[in-house]
C-alpha cells in the first residue's frame, strides 16, 4: 500500500499484476506506484529531482515490467507485423529494434512500441499503456494469415545512465559492447535467459534487459545490484523529465488513437513509403498529401518554477480563448525550465509562437513553442 498527499491510498488487489521484481522494489523502499498496463508500475523511491540527477550523472535501474510484449510467430508473423505498422519491416534484420507505430484503420495511433525481430518469424511489441495485445489478436482473427498472437514470457528492467555499460560489461563480459544503438542479443547470465537491447525512455545511454523467467526475477535483480555496485547504481521509478528532455512521448496523455503520425513532431518520419499495403495506409497518405489541422509541439511555460507536479490537461489559450490543452510539463532541473508538449493549431506549432498556458499556479502563463527534443536533438548521448 502507498500513501499519496498524505490521505489516498493505493491497495494491491490480486486482479492487478506484479512483476517479478515487485517485492525488490518494496525492499528498495519505492514509495509511490502507479498502474500500467493493468500491472504495478515504480513511481519513485525518494524523490522526482533527486532521481534524475541519479540517472544523468550515474546509472539507474527500473523496473518497467509492465512493457508487456506481445508475441507474434508463425509462418506468416513478418506479413502479418508488416500489415500493423507504418514502419517498413523489410527494412528490419533479425536482432534489429524499431520504435514502430502501431496503425488504426483511419490512420490513428494505437500503440507506440519499441519492436524487436529475434527471428526471420519471431517479434515482439514491447508495448505502452494499452490493450494492444487484444488489438493484435483481433487483427490476427480477420488476417487469413497463418499467424499466432500472444503475451511473451518477457519481463525487462531498464539499466539506464552514463554508467550503464560498464554495469551491463561486470555483468554480460564484452559481448554487450558489440550491440549497437536499436540492436539486440539473446543470451543468458548464468542460465538466467534474457533479450538484451540497446534502447530505453530516456534518451541516455542505457539497455534493456527482457528476463524470459519470471522465476529468477529476484536473482537478476540482485545480480544487476551486485554488479551495479561499485558504479553507483540505484533502483529508481522511470523519469518523466528526461524522457521529456529528450522528446519520448508517452502514448495515452501525449497522443492516442485520435492522432495521427503526421500531427505529432517527429513521428512524420516514421510513416515510412513503401509498395506493401498496411493498415491505414490510404488514410496516412491522403494526411500525407491534404496536412493537418493540429500539431503536438514543445513548449516552454512560464518564468516561474511550477511548484508541484501536473495532474490534469492545461488549457492554451491566444487571447483568452481556449485553442489548445498541456499534455504534460514538468521542471527540468537542468534546463531551469519548465517544459511540456502542448496541441495547439497548426498555425501556432511554428518554434518561437506565443500562448498562454492557463494552469493553477496563478495567472495564465506566457509560454512558447520550443524545438524537439529540448536536449541532444542528434541523439549522440545513447549513441555514444
Amino acid at each position: 500500500m502507498s500513501e499519496h498527499d498524505g490521505g489516498t491510498f493505493l491497495y494491491f488487489r490480486p486482479w492487478y499484476r506484479r512483476s517479478p521484481f515487485f517485492e525488490a522494489t518494496q525492499r528498495a523502499g519505492c514509495k509511490s506506484y502507479e498502474l500500467y498496463n493493468h500491472m504495478f508500475i515504480p513511481g519513485y523511491y525518494t524523490s522526482f529531482e533527486e532521481e534524475y540527477w541519479h540517472l544523468v550523472n550515474h546509472v539507474a535501474l527500473w523496473d518497467v515490467a509492465v512493457e508487456r510484449c506481445v508475441e507474434i510467430t508463425g509462418p506468416d508473423a513478418h506479413r502479418f507485423t508488416n500489415m500493423l505498422t507504418c514502419r517498413d519491416l523489410n527494412r528490419c534484420a533479425v536482432g534489429q529494434a524499431k520504435y514502430a507505430l502501431i496503425m488504426a484503420n483511419d490512420g490513428g495511433i494505437v500503440n507506440d512500441p519499441v519492436l524487436l525481430r529475434l527471428g526471420e518469424n519471431h517479434y515482439w511489441l514491447a508495448l505502452a499503456d494499452s490493450d494492444g495485445v487484444l488489438y493484435a489478436k483481433g487483427v490476427a482473427a480477420c488476417a487469413g494469415l497463418d499467424v499466432e498472437v500472444g503475451e511473451a514470457e518477457s519481463h525487462p528492467v531498464q539499466v539506464q545512465g552514463p554508467k550503464s555499460r560498464d554495469v551491463m560489461r561486470a555483468l554480460f563480459g564484452d559481448q554487450v559492447l558489440g550491440i549497437k544503438y536499436y540492436w539486440t542479443l539473446q543470451t543468458d547470465l548464468d542460465g538466467i535467459p534474457v533479450v538484451i537491447s540497446r534502447t530505453g525512455w530516456t534518451a541516455e545511454l542505457g539497455y534493456e534487459i527482457y528476463l524470459r523467467d519470471a522465476s529468477r526475477g529476484e536473482e537478476l535483480w540482485n545480480r544487476i545490484l551486485r554488479a551495479g555496485g561499485p558504479f553507483n547504481i540505484k533502483p529508481t521509478g522511470p523519469s518523466d523529465v528526461r524522457r521529456m528532455e529528450a522528446g519520448i512521448f508517452n502514448w495515452g496523455p501525449d497522443m492516442n488513437w485520435h492522432h495521427n503520425p503526421f500531427e505529432v513532431t517527429g513521428l512524420e518520419r516514421l510513416v515510412e513509403e513503401q509498395e506493401q499495403d498496411y493498415i491505414g495506409k490510404e488514410a496516412l497518405e491522403r494526411i500525407r498529401r491534404e496536412g493537418v489541422n493540429r500539431k503536438l509541439v514543445g513548449v516552454e511555460i512560464g518564468d516561474e518554477r511550477m511548484p508541484q507536479e501536473q495532474e490534469e490537461f492545461w488549457p492554451v489559450l491566444v487571447d483568452g480563448k481556449e485553442v489548445g490543452y498541456v499534455t504534460n510539463a514538468v521542471w527540468s532541473p537542468r534546463l531551469e525550465k519548465n517544459i511540456g508538449y502542448m496541441w495547439v493549431p497548426v498555425e501556432l506549432a511554428a518554434t518561437g509562437s506565443t500562448v498562454d498556458v492557463a494552469w493553477p499556479f496563478g495567472p495564465p502563463a506566457t509560454s512558447r513553442v520550443a524545438e524537439l527534443p529540448f536536449i541532444d536533438p542528434k541523439k549522440d548521448i545513447p549513441k555514444a
